[in-house]
């Protein structure tokens, strides 16, 4: 783990950003004061790396150990916050803001997880809950249907690059090759739902 520990640090520092300007976003159209918006940034940031870590036996998560995590989702909450009236005019940019997130959380939650021994398969879905984890949390604390539940091409985007990193460890391929092959198929996998509108079907 030593040696990918840079590179899942700096994956999940920036996928850390993205998801709390998402979640601040999020507050700031529900209309919350500060410390609610500063809230929702660090669960929509850190929850699903969180999970990820108490799955895979790194305890305590480092989220919870390292004050960069805090700090820059409490940077994010703060820029968004004291920005609002910008944030809130720029609803596609969030849109895909969010999507780099999950992007840079799905490639670091499927890095981290091979590390730690898993599967390539297990390391996938590790690295599809570490995408989808904080946008549930952001959604759930908002009263709101998490967008994973909605028929909507989010957790499907986010396996589809885990999966292509875990393949490519497997193969013996490099790690920086692997996570920019895999955050690039899952970003543009869910920028391309959002504009084409693709959806999975429905009941």
């Amino acid at each position: 783990m030593s040696g990918l520990q840079p590179l899942v640090r700096a994956l999940d520092l920036f996928g850390t950003f993205a998801f709390a300007l998402s979640g601040a976003a999020a507050g700031i159209r529900r209309r919350l004061d500060v410390f609610g918006i500063l809230v929702l940034s660090f669960a929509a940031a850190c929850f699903g790396g969180i999970a990820r870590d108490v799955l895979i036996g790194a305890i305590p998560p480092a989220a919870l150990t390292d004050w960069r995590y805090l700090a820059v989702s409490l940077a994010a909450g703060l820029s968004a916050f004291l920005w609002r009236p910008v944030i809130e005019k720029l609803r596609d940019p969030v849109s895909l803001v969010d999507a780099l997130g999950l992007a840079f959380f799905a490639v670091s939650g499927a890095e981290k997880a091979l590390a730690f021994g898993l599967s390539p398969v297990m390391s996938a879905l590790l690295g599809m809950l570490t995408g989808i984890g904080g946008g549930v949390t952001r959604d759930v604390l908002l009263a709101e249907v998490p967008a994973v539940l909605r028929a909507d091409f989010y957790a499907v985007a986010a396996l589809s690059g885990a999966a292509l990193v875990a393949a490519g460890r497997a193969l013996g391929a490099p790690a920086l090759p692997c996570a920019l092959s895999g955050g690039l198929l899952c970003f543009v996998l869910r920028v391309a739902a959002i504009r084409k509108g693709w959806r999975l079907p429905g009941a």
